[in-house]
């Protein structure tokens, strides 16, 4: 199948990059108030997918997306409700807890969903491209080749340049790992913004994002968190049909396995993220 990439010309300006939103509408509240505050119109501001997920507002969330009229692109998740698909598509392996939790909060969003809303993310394009200060930019979920890879910062450089290699890249922003990071190598950039749907398995509430800035000319970027009504997100999620261990995350900042983390990133569950 053809992939749907979608130009968006040249940006100037600080631009907002987050993604994971995961039905997690207090947050993505919070983002956006964050955008206004600072200026950053939603023209400059780009979701690197997966707007739904593990949190009870699924219908609210794609409904604030839309309105908010940023750019994104489909993550798995949306990939798979725009199929109508049984699952999530995250490969997760069989019989793994990622993959009980799947079972619950997946099917949970697919009833929750307007056709508004699934026409919303069906339209949204598996890539986004872009120059900023001089540079080639491409957005991706998991990588160019396969959505639901999961690219960490101990992932080789020889499986992230590859990426480069296809795109014709200066920088890539990717998402779908759960983790803020960055990798720089052979002058072109890997960056994971984070999400802001979970937190980082950190042992902090606060959520992930980033923003570019080429103020000086180049281009610059900055990690950031930011806290928002936690307490209300896990509160709704303990409605007896989602993943109570999600909802225990939300307020502890610790996830409930590693399963999908290389050995680098699990042992530092816990003690912060090392950016």
């Amino acid at each position: 199948m053809d992939k749907k990439i979608k130009n968006i010309g040249n940006l100037t300006g600080k631009v907002l990059l987050y993604g994971g939103v995961y039905s997690n509408l207090q947050a993505l509240e919070k983002l956006k108030s964050i955008a206004e505050e600072q200026g950053i119109a939603p023209e400059n501001c780009i979701c690197t997918g997966d707007i739904v997920g593990y949190c009870a507002q699924p219908e609210e969330t794609v409904q604030l997306y839309k309105i908010w009229g940023t750019h994104g692109i489909a993550g798995n998740v949306e990939k798979q409700l725009s199929e109508g698909a049984e699952d999530c598509g995250c490969d997760f392996r069989e019989g793994s807890r990622c993959d009980g939790f799947s079972q619950l909060w997946y099917p949970y969003a697919q009833s929750k969903l307007s056709k508004n809303s699934l026409d919303t993310i069906e339209a949204l394009p598996d890539h986004i491209t872009f120059t900023y200060a001089g540079k080639k930019v491409t957005v991706v979920h998991g990588s160019y080749s396969h959505i639901s890879e999961f690219i960490f910062k101990s992932t080789p450089w020889e499986i992230k340049g590859s990426n480069f290699d296809t795109t014709q890249s200066n920088v890539i922003i990717a998402g779908h790992c759960g983790l803020p990071f960055h990798t720089e190598q052979e002058d072109k950039l890997w960056l994971n913004p984070g999400v802001i749907g979970m937190p980082a398995n950190d042992g902090s509430t606060e959520v992930w994002y980033a923003i570019l800035d080429d103020t000086s000319g180049n281009l610059s970027y900055e990690h950031h968190t930011f806290a928002y009504n936690y307490k209300l997100t896990s509160q709704l999620m303990q409605n007896g049909l989602l993943p109570e261990e999600y909802a225990r995350t939300i307020v502890t900042g610790i996830w409930d396995n590693t399963e999908i983390l290389p050995p680098v990133e699990s042992g530092l569950q816990g003690f912060g993220i090392k950016l």
